[in-house]
């Protein structure tokens, strides 16, 4: 079987937080590949803040170029409506039989995971590994995995501790619409894309 990871998100846009994190999971438990799954129409933000998802999905091909074993699905962006992870899932499963998942999230989607529609679904079609990116939330992550557990006894929940880069997308878009340097934030061709296609306020 073919051990692949599955890395949702918005990416808006993607950074090298982002791909530091998809490297460590990849790394840590031997995965085959990680795909990025850039969102469509993200059920619990408001897409004004978003640029197109074309834009998105153009710069996740972008990061992955240097990367042999991350590639990027355009299934999201391109179906209508909502995401939702499980219908994702449930694609993904039909498509790839022979592929093992692992879907990887944030430390705070681990915590409120239950509330994710048919959650306990998701958990019968991959593994899920939570990303512990602050020294203090090992503890309460780890306690929480207990808990979905104990509710999905049969699932597989891994809490792996990473090694933090503090970056967030919302300070990165601030900082392009204020013409600030962000070249240690970005992939450099993430870079040069915003700036060619006048994103986020950037100029060229």
């Amino acid at each position: 079987m073919r051990r692949g990871g599955l890395f949702g998100g918005s990416f808006n846009p993607i950074h090298l937080g982002h791909l530091h994190l998809a490297e460590a999971v990849h790394d840590a438990l031997s995965l085959d590949c990680v795909t990025l799954m850039p969102t469509g129409e993200a059920p619990h933000k408001s897409s004004a803040a978003y640029v197109t998802a074309e834009d998105r999905l153009a710069m996740c091909r972008l990061a992955a170029e240097k990367y042999p074993w991350l590639r990027v699905s355009a299934y999201e962006t391109r179906r209508s409506g909502k995401s939702y992870t499980v219908e994702t899932l449930r694609y993904l499963t039909a498509a790839e039989p022979e592929t093992e998942w692992t879907l990887m999230i944030g430390s705070d989607m681990l915590l409120s995971f239950e509330t994710w529609r048919s959650w306990q679904e998701i958990t019968a079609m991959a593994r899920i590994c939570a990303a512990s990116r602050e020294p203090g939330d090992l503890s309460a992550l780890e306690t929480h995995a207990a808990l979905l557990r104990s509710q999905v006894p049969e699932a597989e929940i891994l809490v792996l501790p990473v090694e933090a880069m503090a970056l967030s997308s919302t300070e990165i878009r601030e900082k392009l619409r204020s013409h600030a340097d962000t070249s240690c934030l970005l992939p450099e061709n993430v870079v040069q894309y915003i700036r060619e296609r006048h994103l986020y306020g950037c100029g060229g």
